[in-house]
């Protein structure tokens, strides 16, 4: 496809200016048609629409190129379709490449989300070998109040915040990481909804990618019900993990098209999904850097940049079979072709893997690391942000699986209790973090009921998230955003993200007493039970140089060693 190109204008002696008024008098009598747009240049052989004549800014319009009577031999490849939009009376163009959506190259579209609201002009190009259509159009973008992609906040650069509410994101994450190997959309939109429920909002899904057979040791079949041999791109035997016979300069479109009603479903719960290119597993890949990689890099990004609900994922265990300079070198490109700049990140099978920290692309850190000294370890990663002369936010997004209990780690580690202590670990070291569901309930295996990190879907039996949630309660209470870690402020292996003089946030895994080195001043007291979420304000202020917190009440009615947090307010 032929990006970046500029649109072609019809000369017939208007300039700018003239287009411009001829809009404001004309289109809005057109635009109450769904449908209706401007032809640049008529043609019987294409007919251009457009989706709605407005909507919410952070949503998209759509522009359909029918063809009638298609002649490429490959419509993925010897035709286009391209454009740009901007808003009215702004020169400030935003480049945009749309899609090929018909087997038979009798479909293209293309997808422009404004990110303000007001009144758009675009121009559309549909290129077949000599062959040139143009289009122009019109459409308004309303103020709804949606959120539109996560960014780096400028202000508070290790947190995230959203674009176009200016809310900050509480990045509570899991892997769902075959979610559209459902042959059901009903059972995709039951798991986001339960997910969401959970107030996870955020997925892990990979748009490519195959198992090859073990599914590490989680009792999974692939049937026609679902399946982990994902095909992007047409196959002569999809279902063949190691030699599905792919043809990677042709789309598998219904595969597309179930991934893209995923994430609308998904965007309208304000879950981020990270897409992952691609995994490790069965080692079947386009080859490095070429052609067919690009091409596939090309689609996902023209097909499904216009989400507002994305970020970018380079590959799962990356680092098993991508090197350091592909990454920087796809990261970069990436960062070069997607019109509205989604975050990007890589995802190495360990945290001492390369991370390209430095780089304008890499928007924040996804390794993997299983040990339980997380608190450590986001506190060191911090510190290795700092030396690369660039903050941006630190997670780990994949330190465990609830009752997954691999071989190599100690029996229990992945018992719910112990990873939502972890969570608590990164999250009070400044950091984020993604965790997952085991699959123990079976897929296609009875009693067929779960699915966890494999598919996203999961039942009651799973708790994990149950507690996962209470954390999201006790951070969103606050301004955590403005809280750095300051361990040295709390006595007996606690640990305190605090904004001196004005908030301490002290967690103590293992309850107890604790002292906590105040600045002037006196502070409304919590204590929050981290096992229940319930709260118990105390009805004594805190107040400096030094304040012994009494003891959490672990023996009125909470039974066992009781992990506890404690909020302490400036008055």
């Amino acid at each position: 496809m032929i990006r970046n190109s500029r649109r072609i204008k019809v000369n017939i002696g208007w300039n700018r200016a003239s287009w411009q008024g001829w809009f404001s008098r004309v289109l809005p009598a057109l635009l109450v048609v769904p449908g209706v747009g401007l032809h640049a240049e008529s043609s019987a052989a294409v007919v251009f629409t457009q989706s709605a004549p407005a909507v919410a800014a952070y949503d998209f319009v759509e522009v359909t190129a029918k063809v009638a009577a298609p002649t490429v031999k490959n419509p993925f490849t010897d035709a286009s379709i391209s454009g740009d939009f901007e808003p009215a009376g702004s020169t400030e163009e935003v480049a945009v490449e749309g899609f090929c959506d018909s087997a038979d190259g009798s479909v293209y579209r293309i997808r422009f989300m404004p990110s303000k609201s007001g009144s758009y002009t675009y121009h559309v190009i549909y290129k077949d070998g000599a062959v040139t259509q143009t289009y122009s159009g019109a459409f308004t973008a309303l103020d709804q109040h949606l959120r539109g992609p996560i960014r780096d906040d400028p202000a508070y650069p290790w947190h995230f915040i959203w674009e176009g509410t200016g809310e900050h994101y509480f990045f509570n994450g899991t892997t769902a990481y075959w979610l559209a190997g459902w042959r059901n959309d009903d059972v995709i939109q039951y798991s986001i909804d339960r997910l969401h429920r959970l107030k996870v909002n955020r997925m892990r899904v990979t748009i490519a990618g195959r198992e090859e057979w073990s599914f590490l040791g989680e009792p999974v079949m692939n049937t026609n019900y679902w399946t982990a041999n994902t095909a992007a791109w047409l196959a002569q035997n999809a279902d063949d993990p190691l030699h599905p016979g792919f043809d990677y300069t042709r789309f598998n479109l219904p595969y597309w098209q179930k991934f893209e009603r995923m994430l609308k479903y998904a965007r309208d719960r304000d879950i981020i999904v990270s897409l992952v290119l691609d995994m490790n597993d069965s080692k079947v890949h386009p080859a490095a850097g070429s052609e067919d990689e690009h091409r596939f890099i090309r689609y996902a990004i023209d097909r499904l940049g216009a989400f507002s609900n994305i970020t970018w994922d380079l590959g799962d265990d990356l680092d098993f079979y991508r090197d350091e300079k592909w990454t920087h070198e796809t990261g970069m490109l990436i960062q070069q072709l997607d019109p509205y700049k989604h975050l990007e990140t890589s995802h190495p099978a360990a945290s001492n893997a390369h991370q390209d920290r430095a780089s304008s692309w890499f928007g924040f850190t996804s390794y993997q690391d299983w040990s339980r000294n997380q608190h450590v370890l986001m506190l060191e990663s911090r510190k290795l942000q700092k030396q690369a002369g660039r903050i941006i936010p630190q997670t780990n997004e994949e330190y465990g699986y609830e009752d997954h209990n691999p071989a190599w780690a100690a029996p229990g580690s992945d018992s719910a209790d112990v990873l939502r202590r972890t969570a608590w670990d990164i999250y009070m070291a400044g950091g984020y973090q993604t965790a997952g569901e085991s699959a123990r309930r079976g897929t296609n295996i009875w009693p067929d009921t779960g699915g966890g990190w494999l598919n996203g879907r999961g039942d009651d039996t799973q708790t994990m998230f149950v507690g996962y949630g209470h954390i999201v309660d006790f951070f969103t209470g606050f301004e955590w955003w403005k809280a750095n870690p300051h361990d040295e402020l709390v006595d007996h292996g606690n640990y305190c993200l605090a904004e001196p003089g004005k908030l301490y946030a002290v967690y103590l895994p293992h309850g107890g007493k604790v002292t906590v080195k105040l600045e002037p001043g006196t502070y409304s007291a919590e204590l929050f039970n981290a096992t229940s979420g319930q709260r118990f304000p105390l009805a004594e202020d805190a107040a400096g140089p030094s304040w012994i917190s009494p003891d959490p009440p672990d023996n009125n009615g909470w039974p066992g060693q009781q992990d506890w947090a404690l909020l302490l307010k400036k008055r």
